[in-house]
């Protein structure tokens, strides 16, 4: 995070981790450190083998309850993104959006009893569904379970056959409507840019004029700083880190 920090010359509001199903992530360095430093936690929760029939049936409230007993205790709100990208390749619960939702809903409905509220409850879905998946909007919890809505999506530039360069309007306006007419807030809760195949300056350079002008209810959003499948860190090239210094310092990402 310092490292970060230094780079951009500002402090992001929202820090992203990821968990798998048993992590105590509650009781983790970063989500405490977050909270203590006054950045929001964006904890994506990923039930990597675990059978959905066995969370919607109560085999598991155990470890749910002692996630919500953490959550609590924290005191403080911070976002949850529980099974993101749902309908990608990730395909929890086997893209069976009835699964999902019925899992989702049974573990927002056990934080709940434990008295969980300060818990922001995300629902990210990937910005494309898979080939032969049931459409994005299938795997909606429903309103009272969700309340920021979410997405992910990246511009993978041109490094392979049949990619190609997608500004940021571009990327996210299909998905836009549909979350939109929900009425929520929406967090990109991961996005970047690969550097080939365009200008990954202009590209973050494009991404405020977009969120004024096309998406005015994404209100947050996280930038994926990390060297995977392609360059997306945000110090990839000079010009890019100057590009991003100057999104970041952007007022309108500073509310």
């Amino acid at each position: 995070m310092e490292e970060t920090d230094a780079r951009i010359g500002t402090t992001p509001r929202i820090h992203l981790t990821y968990y798998g199903w048993e992590d105590d992530w509650a009781a983790s360095e970063a989500t405490r450190d977050d909270l203590a430093d006054n950045r929001l936690p964006l904890v994506n929760w990923e039930p990597f083998d675990v059978d959905f029939d066995d969370i919607i049936d109560g085999s598991l409230d155990s470890t749910i309850e002692k996630q919500a007993d953490g959550a609590k205790e924290l005191g403080k709100p911070f976002f949850l993104d529980f099974a993101a990208e749902m309908n990608e390749e990730e395909g929890w619960g086997g893209h069976d959006p009835d699964l999902y939702v019925a899992a989702y809903r049974h573990i927002h409905d056990v934080f709940d009893r434990r008295g969980a509220s300060n818990v922001v409850w995300v629902w990210a879905p990937n910005v494309t569904d898979s080939p032969d998946a049931p459409a994005t909007m299938a795997y909606y919890p429903g309103d009272r379970y969700v309340d920021w809505t979410g997405v992910d999506g990246y511009n993978w530039g041109t490094s392979e056959p049949d990619f190609e360069w997608q500004s940021f309007t571009d990327r996210f306006r299909d998905i836009y409507g549909k979350l939109a007419g929900k009425g929520k807030p929406i967090i990109i809760g991961e996005t970047g840019s690969d550097e080939t195949g365009g200008s990954k300056a202009e590209w973050i350079q494009g991404v405020i004029p977009s969120l004024k002008e096309e998406f005015p209810l994404i209100k947050a959003l996280v930038w994926f700083d990390v060297d995977k499948e392609r360059h997306w860190q945000i110090n990839s090239s000079p010009e890019t880190l100057a590009a991003y210094r100057q999104m970041a310092a952007d007022p309108y990402l500073n509310l």
